[in-house]
C-alpha cells in the first residue's frame, strides 16, 4: 500500500523507503493502473491529443491563463523547463481539454491538483507522457506534473506549489516535472486552498476558461 504525503507543516517528512507521490490515485488508493494517466478520458474526441503530444520547441514560452470563479492564474510555461511536459500541457489547454476540469485535491500549506476531467484522482487523457529530469526547485508557485510511483505515468493532472516549505517533500522524490510557474494569481491559488472543506473538497473549484498565448 502506498502512503500519500503529508506536506512538511503537518508531519515530518517520510522515510526514504516510503514511496513518495503526488496524488495521481496511487497516492490516495493504491491499485492496478492507478494514477497512471492512462484511464480513458470523456474528451478523447473533442479534438485533443491522444497520444504525446510534440515537445514544445526549445527556448519558447506559452502563457496560459486558468479562469475560475474566484479569480485568474496566469502561467509562464516554458520548453526551457520541461520540454515535453510543457508541451503536453499546452496541447490540452489549446483544445480546451481543461476547461470545466476541477481542482480536486487540496493540500493547504502543499499543493493545490487539478487536471483529471473525472474529478476523482483517477483520470487522465488517455495515454502518458515521458519522463524528464527535474531541471528546476520545488518553490511557491511551481507548476509541475502529477503522477504515480511508476515511470512514465504523467497524463493531465498537474499542481502548483502553495509554500516554500513544500520543496523537500517534493524535491526527495524530484520526479514531478517543473513546466512551468504562476506569475499572477496566487491570491487566486490562495483562495483555491483556502475554500476547499477537505483534503477531496466537496465542492471544488472549477477551472472555467483556459487559454493559451504567446508572449
Amino acid at each position: 500500500m502506498i502512503r500519500r504525503p503529508r506536506p512538511p507543516r503537518l508531519t515530518a517528512l517520510l522515510p526514504a523507503s516510503v514511496a513518495l507521490c503526488v496524488a495521481l490515485t496511487a497516492c490516495v488508493a493504491a491499485g492496478p493502473g492507478a494514477g497512471s494517466g492512462a484511464a480513458g478520458s470523456p474528451r478523447a474526441a473533442s479534438g485533443c491529443p491522444t497520444a504525446q503530444p510534440d515537445p514544445l520547441p526549445a527556448g519558447e514560452e506559452r502563457l496560459v491563463t486558468i479562469e475560475t470563479e474566484l479569480g485568474a492564474i496566469r502561467i509562464t510555461v516554458s520548453a526551457d523547463l520541461s520540454p515535453i511536459a510543457a508541451g503536453n500541457f499546452v496541447a490540452l489547454a489549446s483544445c480546451g481539454y481543461y476547461d470545466g476540469v476541477v481542482f480536486h485535491r487540496v493540500v493547504p500549506g502543499f499543493v493545490i491538483q487539478g487536471g483529471d476531467p473525472t474529478g476523482t484522482g483517477g483520470g487522465g487523457p488517455g495515454y502518458t507522457i515521458q519522463d524528464e529530469p527535474v531541471t528546476a526547485t520545488y518553490r511557491r508557485g511551481t507548476v509541475a506534473m502529477a503522477r504515480s510511483f511508476r515511470p512514465n505515468s504523467q497524463g493531465s493532472q498537474f499542481f502548483i506549489v502553495l509554500d516554500d516549505e513544500a520543496a523537500g517533500s517534493l524535491a526527495s522524490a524530484n520526479t514531478y516535472a517543473i513546466f512551468g510557474k504562476v506569475d499572477e494569481g496566487m491570491e487566486t491559488v490562495d483562495k483555491i486552498a483556502q475554500a476547499a472543506d477537505a483534503e477531496k473538497p466537496s465542492d471544488p473549484v472549477a477551472m472555467t476558461d483556459v487559454s493559451v498565448a504567446t508572449p
